[in-house]
């Protein structure tokens, strides 16, 4: 399976759904990739939601494969009406849709262990069974993603990058149902993005302020990121905290070699403005 070059680290979502967006169902696959990436030292950096509109499903996923990032894609990718996803993702690719032949076979085998379950002979020109191999039909090029819950194979597709530098960017896509998704992103994960894992390579160091607003800290932030130009000063406002009540919570994130000196630095900082200062925190 292709990769992008070792520098890019940038990870996206797209999750796919009308009831996500009509409060049917509530999304649980953002926190999930959260964790799943943090697991590995890797960071989200963006996410869209996305309804079952195919126009807006092919802009997102052209914006992704536009992009050079690393996207995952939930959703949309069954054989009923409402599954846009496989059709869209040839769209933004400009590319036509075929059967996948090993998608194919795991979908037969699927049916066959049904068949088997049920107690009943396999009959694979059946409609409705000859119907299912809609869900092994990818973009040209695709490669799969193996879905242990039912074999139901998702796919991998990859933007060419032209001459002038863009696209190429690699949209992994599996279903909206978590027991299906998370295995399948955490597979994708494992065998081909671990050269990116950084595992203990980031930190979170913050102290709770009390009393004081952000805009007169904001100057202090700015200092303390010019002064440290690899880590980012982050500032978490809370009003009604059932424990510190209104307080902000100030502080520095990155690779722990640049975290140690910015941190005191931070510290200094505050004391000097005269803030009142309550726990300190590290992830």
């Amino acid at each position: 399976m292709s990769l992008l070059p070792e520098s890019t680290t940038q990870i996206g979502l797209i999750i796919i759904g009308d009831e996500i967006l009509s409060g049917k169902r509530a999304d649980k696959h953002l926190p999930k990739v959260i964790e799943l990436l943090a697991a590995r030292g890797l960071q989200l950096s963006h996410a869209d939601y996305v309804g079952d509109d195919p126009q807006r499903i092919t802009e997102a996923l052209a914006r992704a494969f536009d992009s050079g990032q690393v996207v995952f894609s939930c959703g949309g990718i069954g054989a009923t009406p409402d599954d846009h996803t496989r059709q869209c993702a040839a769209r933004a690719l400009g590319v036509e849709l075929a059967l996948h032949p090993e998608a194919a076979e795991l979908i037969r085998q699927r049916m066959q262990d049904v068949a088997r379950e049920q107690g009943i002979p396999y009959e694979p020109d059946r409609a409705d069974n000859i119907h299912r191999l809609n869900m092994g039909v990818f973009p040209l090029g695709a490669q799969i993603i193996p879905n242990p819950y039912n074999k139901i194979a998702g796919f991998t597709c990859q933007a060419p990058r032209p001459g002038n530098g863009s696209g190429g960017g690699t949209v992994h896509f599996v279903p909206g149902f978590p027991v299906m998704a998370w295995p399948m992103i955490e597979w994708v994960l494992d065998n081909c993005y671990r050269h990116l894992f950084r595992r203990g390579a980031w930190m979170e160091k913050s102290v709770i302020v009390y009393g004081a607003i952000e805009a007169s800290l904001t100057p202090l932030m700015i200092e303390i990121e010019r002064e440290h130009p690899a880590v980012k000063v982050f500032s978490l406002p809370s009003v009604d905290h059932p424990e510190h009540g209104k307080h902000i919570e100030l502080g520095i994130k990155g690779d722990p070699s640049q975290v140690a000196p910015a941190y005191p630095a931070l510290l200094t900082g505050l004391q000097k403005l005269g803030c009142r200062l309550g726990p300190e925190l590290v992830r």
